[in-house]
């Protein structure tokens, strides 16, 4: 985990500017994860947050909503090595890791059955929930956030579900004008919350990941 000490951690919503360098689909970490054999950059961005947070521990058991194409999954799996368990879901078939302690289902979170199909793959709690979900974006910064924030609060719905008492949650969210609300709503259900962005993140993304740990349970109205 080459890059792990350099996360950065920031305390409020990041302030997102102009950057004077064009948009390259094909950067150094495109080429970096080609080179590592990852599907995705997103690799390297949960590799550094879960060596800076020690959120993952060999036999532990970790859900990846929205994991297609298995990025995330490709580092969980060797966090959790073979006595443990990392399950992937997504609306789209990812094709096999090669790991048996990797699980993965096509799961459309908002279908009724969705827990049903999750808890088939591992019926015990998770010592952490991720997702990397992002929506098809229009444009419309506005827009994107409200989408982004939906994505992320039903990431938040199958967390309380499955999570186990002190686990954590990691979730990718584009910063708006109602992410302090969300974060608000996650420190009602965590003892700690806290806001990365990793270095593998592009410069001209305002996407930050929110890390929550020490779960106490769903909110009770």
């Amino acid at each position: 985990m080459q890059d792990s000490a350099r996360i950065r951690v920031v305390a409020t919503p990041l302030r997102v500017t102009k950057m004077a360098k064009p948009y390259d689909p094909k950067d150094f970490y495109f080429h970096k994860a080609k080179a590592q054999g990852f599907r995705a950059r997103s690799a390297f961005k949960i590799e550094e947050i879960i060596a800076k947070f020690k959120l993952v521990k060999p036999g532990n058991a970790v859900l990846d909503l929205g994991a297609a194409p298995g990025g995330f999954l490709q580092v969980i799996g060797e966090a959790v090595g073979e006595k443990g368990i990392a399950v992937g879901v997504d609306i789209e078939p990812i094709r096999n890791l090669g790991k048996k302690q990797i699980k993965t289902d096509i799961v459309d979170l908002l279908a009724p059955d969705a827990l049903t199909r999750i808890r088939a793959l591992h019926a015990k709690p998770f010592h952490l929930v991720t997702s990397d979900m992002a929506p098809k974006t229009v444009g419309i910064k506005i827009t994107d956030e409200a989408r982004s924030l939906e994505l992320c609060r039903s990431a938040l719905t199958i967390a309380e579900q499955t999570l186990r008492i002190g686990g954590a949650f990691v979730c990718k969210v584009f910063v708006g004008g109602d992410f302090p609300v969300f974060r608000k709503e996650l420190r009602g259900r965590f003892d700690k919350v806290d806001i990365a962005r990793p270095h593998a993140t592009r410069e001209r993304s305002y996407e930050v990941y929110v890390v929550a740990r020490g779960f106490v349970g769903p909110k009770v109205d």
